[in-house]
């Protein structure tokens, strides 16, 4: 497994070679903050629909999931569920009124009805959080994959994936990214539709038999096929699919995206090809899942990465040899490459825009300028995320990414639907919407499971003082309060023109010319 063999360096040097070919001529469409942060809004529907399918289909989703399926059975199939009802949420609430009203960030769009500081400043330090999150796991994944391909040491592997997706975002933009997420999509899928009817054919495309081998060969038995094999809580369960619904549409990434398209119509039929192939990708990850605890065991994938995380690349070399495991360990090294280079995208725009462009320099950046911040602040991003992905290798790539929909959904869903929908919301109400959601899920987190562990499987030793995996039951109704006490509590009047004005834009796209 791990010697190095002519077909993997040669599928992964094409992939490298490819994506720097893109980012070549990406760098030199790349003057102006615009094509930076946007690709100047030039993208059609189709390309921004795969483009976000890309950014979405990430390591968690084709790793973590089909870890997670192999090793916990139907649990693990709720990741799947919730990852794909979160963009039923964002087609019918957020999509068209994000285009109309933002421009590069969530900042932007809450600050077109609140104009003060303070509200961009803590918007920006909730998408760095999120994306902080959410970074660790697509770096924690191609950490473990290099591992298993080439032998070398995690950290060398995750230092490795750092240089070369910062490299991306620092010259190419969005233009680049957004090209290496379409063409990963496109990759990514082919894999996924070859290694489910290779699993299909073996079973004679028999779903039930799948089923019933995968359910013999666990060592799960019939709990298998039943929830609770992971969590004793049912609560747990409830607050993950909670996270995961709601959490899309509040994920930095995924948003700056309707901002890369030239109108609301063009944002909407994004959201709905996307939603088509996330679709059929989720629906597949049952086949990988089920495929790689009946052909490979729940001992080999737990030998080679505890929490799972390596159970798709060992199907596919069980299955169809250094072939297929080359092509796969290639397409998901493109796919965590792409995904990673839109967090840092989303995480640079926050640093750059928002506390740079906007709050240092109070909108009075020039072009050049704003460029220069973003690389920068792509570079710092990045380092940070390596940084704390060396510390998180034995953790589940699916989990902490619904940390970050956790997060997301706690802490920026709240304001941006009040923004768009509620009359008397206010900036008092914006701002501790914000900071409720992010503080209560941060310290949920910190005192769960995940981090306190009595036999030492977790971060710290101890026993944790919260007993759910995921707090988002709790964080997601106490963003939502937070933004509504702060509203009704708050001194500050009613802007009814305000809110008009807003309201028109949202639904249009044009903003009503307010008679003074």
């Amino acid at each position: 497994m791990n010697e190095l063999n002519f077909t993997v360096i040669s599928l992964f040097l094409i992939i490298v070679a490819a994506t720097l070919v893109i980012t070549y001529f990406a760098a030199k469409r790349t003057n102006t903050a615009s094509e930076f942060y946007t690709a100047g809004g030039g993208l059609t529907g189709w390309q921004n629909g795969l483009a976000i399918a890309g950014d979405y289909l990430s390591a968690a989703s084709f790793l973590g999931i089909a870890g997670a399926i192999a090793l916990t059975g139907f649990e693990g199939f709720y990741y799947s569920v919730g990852y794909l009802v979160g963009y039923l949420v964002v087609l019918f609430i957020v999509a068209e009124p994000m285009r109309n009203i933002g421009k590069y960030t969530i900042a932007d769009m809450l600050t077109a009805r609140f104009d003060l500081k303070k509200v961009r400043g803590i918007a920006a330090l909730s998408t760095i959080t999120i994306v902080t999150f959410y970074m660790i796991a697509q770096l924690v994944g191609a950490g473990a994959l290099i591992q298993l391909l080439f032998g070398i040491p995690y950290w060398v592997a995750v230092i490795i994936v750092g240089v070369m997706m910062t490299t991306y975002v620092m010259f190419g933009g969005m233009t680049a990214t957004s090209w290496v997420q379409i063409i990963k999509a496109v990759l990514l899928m082919a894999g996924m539709f070859i290694i489910s009817l290779i699993v299909l054919f073996h079973v004679n495309f028999n779903i039930v038999e799948l089923f019933t081998q995968a359910r013999d060969a666990s060592p799960h038995g019939a709990s298998y096929l039943n929830p609770g094999v992971d969590s004793d809580l049912p609560l747990d369960t409830i607050s993950l699919m909670l996270a995961l619904v709601l959490g899309t549409a509040g994920l930095p990434h995924i948003l700056l995206r309707f901002f890369t398209v030239k109108d609301a119509k063009t944002a909407r039929a994004s959201v709905i090809t996307a939603t088509w192939i996330v679709g059929i990708f989720y629906l597949l990850t049952i086949f990988l899942g089920m495929g790689a605890v009946i052909f490979v065991g729940h001992e080999t994938i737990v030998a080679n990465n505890p929490a799972g995380n390596m159970a798709a690349p060992l199907l596919a070399q069980v299955l169809g040899g250094d072939l297929l495991f080359s092509f796969i360990a290639a397409v998901t090294f493109a796919t965590i490459l792409a995904v990673v280079a839109g967090l840092v995208l989303s995480g640079a725009s926050a640093f750059a825009h928002d506390l740079y462009g906007q709050i240092l320099k109070k909108g009075q950046a020039t072009e050049k300028q704003q460029v220069v911040a973003a690389r920068v602040a792509s570079l710092s991003v990045a380092a940070m995320s390596i940084t704390l992905a060396l510390f998180a290798q034995n953790l589940n790539v699916a989990f902490l990414v619904a940390l970050a929909f956790c997060v997301a959904a706690s802490a920026n869903l709240p304001p941006i639907i009040f923004t768009i929908y509620w009359k008397r919301f206010n900036t008092t109400g914006a701002i501790t919407g914000i900071l409720s959601g992010l503080i209560s899920a941060l310290v949920l987190v910190m005192l769960s499971p995940n981090v306190l562990d009595p036999d030492g499987n977790a971060i710290i030793v101890g026993d944790p003082l919260f007993p759910l995996a995921n707090p988002a039951i709790i964080s997601v109704p106490l963003g939502f309060l937070g933004a509504y006490l702060g509203t009704i509590f708050s001194s500050r009047k009613l802007d009814t023109e305000k809110y008009r004005e807003i309201k028109v834009k949202a639904n249009t796209g044009f903003k009503e010319e307010i008679d003074s």
